[in-house]
């Protein structure tokens, strides 16, 4: 492998790594905020894609309209799913096993909803920019180039909104302590609809810029949740900034490893990766040791 080779794969390797911290940081956040596992966090991203498709294929509307309004759609839909679901289970007893089994149940409904409205048919879109980017040899499409900048962009408002906004900070307060945060006047459960929300138009963001390179199905969701769930125990679970960072490790790692075997391999390198990282730290990167 030839250093020009190498240094594509890297690059390619941080461009799907910032769309895995795009999936693995919503996954992040509403743990973090509500110590909740979202098992149906793929089918958030699955139904982004598809609104995407929907707007900007069937109804011919351009991207930079489709997409946003594709993602404010998912915010609501993820909104309106969290309070008729998980916000009924918090605080009760056993709470923590019944949102897993919750958003379990939740996965598999929306798959079987998609398929049936949608049907069994792989869907794609086309690609938004068109053209080949080269530079000392190393040629990277305006399409990935375009998938790396947008990731970079949801992040940076990310943190600046958890870092910089009210918003943010009461985020931050009810993540570390729910009862404090009460007695200052920062409602819980408002705050637990709209993370949620926020995470499923993370998932939306994502799949609006991979839906042109993978095709959206009804299953397509599941892939993307395992990765995520790679990302978050990689950064640590409930970790924004770690979810970031394990995202764009992710990416990296996979696209080395592939170069040097093959494709069939992905998969096992990154759960390899995993499995170290659990061996050797097992609150992940950027977590707590309790």
């Amino acid at each position: 492998m030839t250093f020009t080779i190498f240094l594509e794969q890297i690059i390619n390797g941080l461009i799907i790594g910032s769309m895995y911290a795009l999936i693995g940081s919503g996954i992040a956040l509403v743990y973090g905020t509500m110590r909740v596992l979202n098992l149906a966090h793929g089918e958030f991203y699955m139904l982004g894609g598809y609104f995407v498709f929907f707007l900007a294929v069937t109804y011919g509307l351009p991207p930079f309209l489709a997409i946003p309004v594709a993602v404010v759609g998912t915010f609501f839909l993820g909104m309106l799913i969290q309070r008729m679901t998980i916000h009924y289970l918090l605080g009760k007893e056993g709470w923590m096993f019944s949102t897993i089994a919750a958003t379990l149940g939740l996965s598999i409904v929306l798959q079987n909803a998609a398929l049936l409205l949608f049907g069994e048919q792989f869907q794609s879109v086309p690609y938004y920019l068109d053209g080949m980017l080269e530079i000392a040899g190393i040629r990277i499409p305006y399409q990935r180039l375009l998938i790396f900048v947008v990731a970079l962009g949801t992040i940076g408002v990310m943190t600046f909104v958890l870092k910089k906004t009210r918003l943010g900070w009461a985020i931050r307060a009810t993540a570390q302590d729910r009862d404090a945060a009460a007695v200052v006047g920062i409602p819980a459960q408002r705050i637990y609809l709209i993370t949620f929300g926020l995470a499923a138009a993370l998932g939306a963001v994502a799949a609006a810029m991979l839906a042109p390179i993978y095709a959206i199905n009804p299953w397509s969701g599941l892939p993307i949740l395992l990765k995520g769930f790679v990302v978050v125990i990689l950064g640590g679970l409930g970790s924004f900034p770690g979810a970031i960072a394990g995202g764009l490790l992710l990416g990296v790692v996979e696209a080395i490893g592939v170069q040097l075997t093959s494709s069939e391999w992905r998969d096992v390198i990154g759960f390899a990766l995993m499995i170290a990282v659990i061996w050797w730290r097992p609150w992940g990167l950027f977590g707590k040791k309790a």
